[in-house]
């Protein structure tokens, strides 16, 4: 009798290539030196969504998307893969049955073309190392979906930016297209009659997912009988007002998005009358030390947003990384975060004329209360303001990219909250033209440093950027996009995780081949 025996490490090494699950167990009695020759191999496989743009059919939005160059998945020219962004499908609401038939009949027609529609990609990169751009106007852009598969597949990235130029919320939109999760934070949320914040639930499978969204305020969980439950249709995307969740008006809330079933990626759409408008993405998972790198020299006002999900109060110290030291802000150089309520403090202009980035650390090592935060970072004054913000993010790592930068207007901030780190810079070739340049960074240790990046020779259209860690403690960036506007400084900061397009899995040391029972 003959079987096929397969190593049950050697099937998780396969399994983590293709999902790209860094985290995997080596069997109970494994010898530590078999775990030590785990190797690092590049994804197979990759999603990501886009929500929305924007719902004024003034909006302008750029997509970008790239794969930077690299050791690729796979061998051979089958392994080279696709990456394609598509429009998700549109929802369509269950209770309103058409009965006359020729109603139903054009119903059907219009849900036909809205398939195959949802079959063209809007973006497709073919090759790494070069961006591809696509643009949309107005209202109806459409919310995307997609997957990079082969060598497309580690490190993609994606790109939507929006410009409103006109209105009581126009501003500069940018957001980095996320990868699907389970449980997302979002410190920074508001259900004040100022603001209109939604929050875009994709989901990018074939199967319904189901979401839970709680609110948490300065007093603690903000009361809501219809956060829960909310079903998410295959290939398709919600926007919920986060104001109809509650009959709570809140400036500072933690909005936390789990899901039931499924997966979605979750970002926050925020408008605040006359003050502008911006994505807010979700802050890293909730650590005892966290960093938000990149505020803006020039920023009139820094708010920090953070609140502790364990049973735990949090005490923290507040510091600012500047250009050459880091200090605590004085009068603000601590801050106590009560266990399950959002906490904030008002940092003003802390930067003074400097580029800074913000850490938050326990006050005391053996009480390290895992908390999350964000930073709301306002440019100019009055009718002049536009905001953004900064979430709490986690280290570039090996590599971490970030689309759509211009001739003009980026600008790139570096943060060692640790060792002095050295970090190398890749500005890819333009979606258009032109050719990739390499340059090496050192950042000091307990610094931040602002790089404008220079243009590949020959640019054209927008390129990407890629920050890999040469040497050195963890470094944590972030790319600020500004484009002036009648003399407003519309910006947006994108920050830069690390991409995750590799992932550690255990060697196996047994033969695959079929055996003789």
């Amino acid at each position: 009798m003959k079987s096929t025996h397969l190593s049950l490490i050697a099937g998780a090494v396969a399994l983590a290539a293709i999902t790209g699950f860094a985290s995997l167990n080596a069997p109970e009695g494994t010898a530590a030196e078999e775990t030590a020759t785990a190797s690092r191999l590049p994804v197979e496989r990759s999603s990501l969504v886009c929500p929305a743009p924007s719902t004024s059919d003034l909006a302008e939005t750029t997509y970008t998307s790239f794969t930077p160059p690299g050791t690729g998945a796979g061998k051979g020219e089958d392994a080279k893969g696709t990456a394609e962004l598509k429009p998700a499908l549109p929802v369509l609401d269950d209770d309103e049955v058409e009965t006359d038939p020729k109603k139903a009949k054009k119903a059907e027609e219009a849900a036909k073309k809205a398939r195959e529609k949802a079959d063209k990609p809007v973006l497709a990169v073919k090759e790494p190392g070069k961006p591809v751009l696509a643009e949309a106007d107005g209202s109806d852009a459409p919310a995307l979906v997609g997957t990079a598969t082969g060598t497309l597949a580690p490190g993609w990235a994606a790109q939507q930016t929006t410009t409103v130029t006109v209105g009581g919320s126009r501003g500069l939109l940018g957001v980095s297209c996320t990868a699907p999760d389970t449980d997302f934070w979002f410190p920074g949320a508001s259900t004040a009659r100022s603001r209109q914040d939604y929050l875009h639930l994709t989901n990018p499978d074939d199967s319904a997912a189901v979401a839970d969204i709680e609110l948490f305020g300065a007093k603690g969980a903000v009361t809501s009988e219809v956060g829960d439950g909310i079903t998410v249709p295959a290939r398709s995307s919600v926007a919920l007002l986060l104001s109809t969740l509650t009959d709570e008006s809140a400036n500072d809330l933690t909005a936390h998005v789990t899901t039931r079933s499924g997966r979605v990626g979750a970002v926050l759409l925020t408008a605040d009358d006359g003050s502008g408008t911006d994505w807010l993405t979700a802050a890293a998972d909730p650590s005892s030390s966290l960093v938000m790198p990149g505020i803006p020299a020039d920023a009139t006002s820094v708010q920090l947003v953070a609140y502790a999900p364990g049973e735990n109060d949090a005490d923290v110290k507040v510091q600012l990384m500047g250009k050459n030291t880091t200090f605590a802000p004085a009068g603000n150089d601590t801050l106590h975060i009560k266990s399950g309520m959002t906490a904030t403090i008002d940092l003003k202009d802390i930067t003074r004329g400097e580029p800074g980035s913000l850490r938050l650390t326990p006050v005391e090592k053996n009480r390290a209360t895992p908390i999350v935060a964000a930073l709301r970072v306002v440019r100019g004054t009055g009718a002049k303001q536009e905001y953004a913000y900064i979430p709490a993010t986690g280290p570039v790592g090996a590599r971490a990219s970030v689309t759509d930068n211009r001739a003009k207007g980026s600008t790139l901030s570096l943060a060692a909250p640790g060792a002095t780190a050295k970090v190398k810079v890749t500005t890819s070739a333009g979606s258009g033209g032109g050719e990739a340049a390499v340059e090496t960074y050192t950042v000091k240790a307990g610094t931040t440093m602002a790089v404008t990046p220079k243009p590949p020779a020959g640019l054209k259209g927008a390129y990407a950027l890629t920050v890999e860690t040469v040497s050195g403690g963890p470094v944590h960036a972030s790319r600020a996009l500004v484009l002036p506007q009648d003399g407003v400084q519309m910006f947006t900061v994108q920050t830069l995780p690390d991409d995750g397009g590799t992932v550690v899995v255990p060697s196996s040391r047994q033969d695959l081949s079929v055996l003789d029972d």
